[in-house]
């Protein structure tokens, strides 16, 4: 064992035991000390309480990987295939218990398809890895290793919309400028003929060498597929056959509400007919979809698809509200009210919640670790219902953001290891490094304070107290000022989670809420205590009850 990999484990030993101490009901004994793992040990949690139970659905913590910017194996300093799985281990090295992993259950890879951009979303041959990443044997171990490790592994389909350089839009520029309605790709992309109306709201560009223009509402270089021709339909379907079939899990579905742009109705009706054809070969395939709009407009979505939460995400988003020294129980009634609204329409519907991605700024820009407020926000959307996503980097406190240049790559900066992973940033970069962390992963993990074991230990207590992300949820009303949570029941067994994100403690009487008498987890900048049925939390802290 290296010696810094030693003193972590050591380090992450006590402070589990601190919070296994907590794990135990009040005026018992105090449990009995693990003991430290001898030389060269592996490390082990032996604390029933905070051992993990076995995961087969799909409520998992996902991880979003911007894969060009994740690890770099091979010198060109763009992340890829190869690089992941040297750092699987890193993201979950198959034991839940081993406390030397994030833990994380679930893998999202942004497009990893051959394309002309840094980013991917502009897909020229959907069956082929851009050789940047790797090739299709690393993807097949890839999705083997994940699976050896329990793992779902899903892809970023961006298919509302190719790359110009697409064969399939090659085609199509081809059989217009032969003025040739019988060829198969005449009718592949949505456009409109010069002399006609474009339909309103749209944007379009013209395809030189003809008379039409076409549609393309999100660049030039990114023509709309039509979604009406059954050529197209068949195509995406056959795509994801391909992919189902080599083992991948489930997929994010790019931009969803533009496959008819403004027609949310006939987007909803494709999405049924095309995943419930796939789902009848593959019933446990998990999809989501980003529907950028708000709780009304996503709902609709639901009946065919889960859909990422935006309510939640960014500065304004009520995670960070509820986390700056916000309302902990609007945010439960928040939380309880959308569960309801989605079960309406799908009764397998899941919250899936985050707090920034690669469209977004990075979330510890806006909130500060040194008051808590980005541990707290962790402990709002980890510690709840279904399926939240970390963003990489997330649980170091990467920072990123736009600024004045106005580019996304600011947002999708190279993950900081600290060691000699040769990853740069992406194309395009004009983030201030100055205005970055200092300490990467290499420095997090031995140390038992740093950000990425706070996140380990979120982690690991949600893992062993499933009712959280499984179970019945209803919000409860503490008069305390600010504190806030729920009760969630699966298979007989409750637990109540309550956050306190206010800066000062509160003592909260937790009879009112049920028979409570085990306080099995304590997370946040301060401590908490049960003494009976008193409940004294400190600020931006969360506890565990059952």
């Amino acid at each position: 064992m290296k010696p810094f990999a030693k003193l972590f484990c050591i380090l992450l030993l006590c402070a589990m035991l601190l919070l296994g101490a907590a794990c135990r009901k009040t005026g018992d004994a105090p449990a009995a000390e693990t003991p430290a793992p001898a030389e060269g040990a592996e490390y082990a949690i032996d604390d029933p309480l905070l051992k993990a139970q076995p995961v087969e659905d799909n409520a998992r913590v996902f991880y979003e990987i911007f894969l060009g910017s994740f690890s770099d194996s091979n010198g060109d300093g763009v992340g890829d295939l190869r690089g992941l799985i040297n750092r699987l281990d890193y993201l979950n090295d198959g034991d839940p218990d081993s406390g030397k992993s994030l833990g994380i259950e679930g893998i999202w890879l942004t497009p990893i398809f051959t394309s002309p951009s840094y980013h991917k979303y502009d897909v020229t041959d959907y069956r082929e890895i851009d050789p940047q990443f790797g090739t299709q044997e690393d993807l097949d171990e890839l999705i083997k290793l994940c699976h050896e490790r329990n793992v779902k592994l899903i892809l970023d389909m961006p298919i509302n919309h190719t790359s110009r350089m697409c064969k399939w839009f090659g085609s199509f520029t081809k059989a217009h400028r032969n003025e040739d309605p019988t060829d198969p790709y005449y009718d592949f992309y949505c456009y409109y003929k010069k002399g006609t109306s474009a339909p309103a709201g749209r944007t379009f560009a013209a395809l030189s060498g003809t008379d039409i223009y076409y549609e393309c509402n999100f660049d030039g270089g990114m023509p709309e597929l039509n979604f009406d021709n059954p050529a197209v339909r068949e195509e995406i379907l056959s795509i994801m056959r391909y992919y189902l079939e080599r083992g991948i899990d489930g997929f994010r579905f790019d931009a969803a509400k533009y496959v008819y742009f403004g027609e949310h109705d006939r987007s909803v009706a494709y999405w049924l007919e095309l995943l419930n054809t796939l789902r009848e070969q593959f019933p446990e395939m998990y999809t989501i979809a980003e529907v950028w709009d708000g709780d009304g407009i996503t709902a609709k979505y639901y009946p065919a698809t889960n859909c990422f939460n935006f309510t939640t995400a960014q500065t304004s988003g009520v995670i960070a509200e509820t986390a700056k020294q916000g309302d902990a129980g609007g945010y439960a009634r928040y939380v309880e009210s959308y569960l309801n609204s989605i079960a309406d329409t799908n009764p397998d519907a899941m919250f899936v919640p985050f707090v920034a991605n690669h469209d977004t700024d990075r979330a510890a820009g806006f909130l500060p670790t040194a008051s808590g407020f980005m541990q707290m926000a962790a402990n709002l959307y980890i510690l709840g219902p279904g399926s939240p996503f970390l963003y990489y980097g997330e649980e170091i406190g990467m920072r990123g953001s736009r600024g004045g240049a106005n580019t996304d790559a600011n947002r999708r900066l190279a993950m900081i290891w600290g060691d000699d992973d040769t990853v740069k940033d992406p194309v395009g970069t004009t983030y201030d490094r100055s205005n970055q962390i200092q300490k990467g992963v290499k420095d997090q993990v031995s140390d038992p304070n740093s950000l990425y074991t706070y996140y380990k230990k979120l982690i690991m207590i949600r893992k062993a107290n499933p009712e959280i992300a499984r179970g019945e949820y209803h919000a409860v009303n503490v008069k305390e000022n600010k504190v806030g949570g729920f009760t969630s029941t699966l298979n007989g067994k409750t637990v109540l989670v309550l956050h306190n994100p206010s800066m000062s403690g509160q003592t909260v009487d937790i009879s009112q809420f049920g028979s409570f008498t085990t306080l099995c987890a304590v997370i946040g900048i301060e401590s908490a205590t049960l003494d009976g049925t008193t409940l004294t939390i400190g600020g931006q802290t969360s506890v565990v009850i059952r």
